[in-house]
C-alpha cells in the first residue's frame, strides 16, 4: 500500500508546516523522568550522600570518582590572561600567533587554549579584510568613469588602448 493512500485513510492529524502545539511545553515544566526520581530519593539524599562519603573514604574507587566530581567538577574553560601585542591589522597575526605560541612554550597557557586563540584570532583577522575590502570596493564605486578610465590607461600607449575604449561602452551610473 502506497504511504499516499495510508495518509487518506488516517486523515491528518495536524496541518502540514504547523505544529501541533504551538505554544510549546508550558515553563517551568519539568522532565517526567526527573520527577519520578526525586520522589524516590525524596528524604534519603542526605543519607545516601555520607554512605557515598563513607564508601570513598573506605577505599571505594567509584565513590571517590563521584565525590570528587561532585565536589570539583572539571574545568571547562577558563579565562586566558597574558598580554597579546596590539591588534591593529591583519599584518599582526603573525606577531600574535608568535606570542600564543610563546605562551604555549612557557607553559602559560595549554595547546588547546593556543588553537582556541587561534581560532579567535583567525575569526578578526578575517572580518578585519572583508571590513578592508568593503572599504576598497567603495572607493572604487565613488569614482568616476573619467577617473577610472585614466588608471585603466596609464603607463599604457595610447595606441595600445584605444582598440579596448571602442569595446567599452559608458553608462550613466544608477545609485540604489
Amino acid at each position: 500500500m502506497s504511504p499516499d493512500k495510508t495518509v487518506e485513510k488516517q486523515g491528518r492529524r495536524f496541518q502540514k508546516g504547523r505544529s501541533g502545539n504551538p505554544s510549546g511545553r508550558p515553563k517551568g515544566s519539568r522532565n517526567v523522568a526527573i520527577l519520578a526520581c526525586e520522589a524516590l530519593l525524596d528524604g534519603q539524599a542526605e543519607a545516601l550522600t555520607h554512605k557515598a562519603i563513607q564508601m570513598a573514604l573506605d577505599g571505594d574507587p567509584v565513590a571517590m570518582r563521584l565525590c570528587l566530581d561532585r565536589i570539583c567538577p572539571v574545568r571547562k574553560d577558563r579565562p586566558v590572561a597574558f598580554p597579546l601585542p596590539p591588534i591593529t591589522s591583519a599584518r599582526d597575526a603573525a606577531d600574535i600567533m608568535a606570542a600564543v605560541t610563546n605562551a604555549v612554550s612557557v607553559g602559560h597557557i595549554t595547546p588547546g587554549e593556543a588553537a582556541e586563540l587561534g581560532k579567535v584570532i583567525d575569526s578578526y583577522v578575517r572580518a578585519y579584510q572583508t571590513a578592508e575590502l568593503d572599504e576598497r570596493v567603495a572607493r572604487v564605486e565613488r569614482l568616476s568613469d573619467a577617473e577610472l578610465m585614466r588608471i585603466a590607461m596609464s603607463g599604457q600607449a595610447a595606441e595600445a588602448v584605444t582598440p579596448v575604449s571602442r569595446l567599452l561602452t559608458l553608462r550613466p551610473r544608477t545609485t540604489s
